[in-house]
């Protein structure tokens, strides 16, 4: 095959409900009977590079706007399967490079991975007719599935490598037909296949909270999230960051092990932003905050009367907080009003 003309292809697969960019295109070239990389250089040419880049994150137009035209895809429901769809909520300003909130890091070096910033629930895998990736799988708040009762995985259970399933045809003969994307590029071993891990809440409050949330993410079928606030999500991020903090004089992590009874699970040393973490340690974060948003205004006070922070660390980088927040920190200005 010289190339494929630029009229609908023969096979013409849309996007899963929630299905991600790269994953999308996956199917698509594997459906073609081709490999990837042969499938995007017929397509693209050597010129613009696909794999070496978050495509999921960067999705840029000439990429979006080729398939679109080849499969005759409406173009809300292709730009959809991008990240930068979550402007707006889970961060204000889509940029391209450094950290965005919420979404997970890939750390792309040339066609390789060196983060685990692609997360997979090994259940809805399994039971996926075509397996394909979603989108809400590469956001840091996702830990869990909230159909399967169970932790995201996000690497192979069986050699440790990060998820690349656009890489699983490496090494197999040209036109082998369809790859389904349960398999581990680096071993073989099967995603669909991982041992369930599951997550112990730390308060039926603050796992209520979670589940509520995870839940709209889990069963959208599109990107409308009819009745979530997002500056729940913003004060959220903030208490994470609040979490994880190596300032002086802020040991609101330790606070809330000891409010709550929960051993110290151990973190990964070292200023990691939350973004950055594994999933379990993303779990046990989310519960602490989770646990905090269920009531922010006396979970806050409590822990600055136990001096576990101090006010000026409140809005500390916390850009375009929102008023009930400020609002929050703000009667916590004054040190003497705190009560024993």
């Amino acid at each position: 095959m010289h190339g494929l003309t630029p009229s609908l292809w023969p096979v013409r697969y849309k996007p899963f409900p929630d299905e991600l960019t790269s994953s999308w295109l996956v199917r698509l070239a594997h459906g073609m009977g081709l490999k990837v990389q042969t499938f995007c250089n017929l397509i693209f040419g050597n010129r613009l590079q696909v794999w070496n880049r978050d495509i999921d994150r960067l999705a840029p137009s000439w990429l979006l706007d080729e398939l679109i035209q080849r499969t005759a895809t409406p173009k809300d429901i292709a730009y959809a399967t991008s990240l930068k769809a979550y402007e707006g909520a889970f961060f204000n300003h889509f940029k391209a490079s450094g950290v965005l909130p919420w979404v997970l890091n890939l750390k792309m070096y040339h066609r390789t991975r060196r983060a685990y910033g692609q997360q997979f629930c090994a259940e809805c895998l399994a039971a996926d007719e075509q397996p394909y990736f979603r989108r809400r799988w590469r956001l840091a708040f996702c830990t869990f599935c909230s159909i399967h009762q169970r932790l995201l995985d996000d690497r192979c259970h069986q050699c440790g490598e990060a998820v690349a399933y656009f890489r699983m045809d490496f090494g197999r003969d040209e036109a082998s037909g369809e790859v389904p994307m349960r398999s581990c590029h680096a071993c073989g071993a099967r995603y669909d296949e991982a041992p369930p891990v599951l997550g112990d809440g730390y308060s039926r409050e603050g796992m209520e909270w979670l589940v509520c949330r995870q839940e709209l993410l889990d069963l959208q079928q599109g990107f409308e999230l009819p009745g979530v606030d997002w500056s729940e999500f913003a004060v959220l991020r903030q208490t994470l960051k609040l979490l994880s903090s190596t300032y002086r004089n802020v040991n609101l992590h330790d606070h809330l092990l000891a409010e709550l009874g929960v051993e110290d699970p151990g973190l990964a040393p070292g200023r990691l932003l939350f973004e950055v973490r594994p999933t379990q340690e993303r779990f046990h974060l989310l519960q602490l905050g989770a646990w905090m948003m269920t009531d922010v205004e006396g979970a806050y006070r409590r822990a600055w009367n136990a001096r576990a922070l101090r006010y000026n660390h409140l809005l500390k980088d916390f850009r375009n907080a929102p008023e009930w927040f400020v609002g929050i920190a703000e009667s916590m200005r004054d040190w003497r009003s705190r009560t024993r």
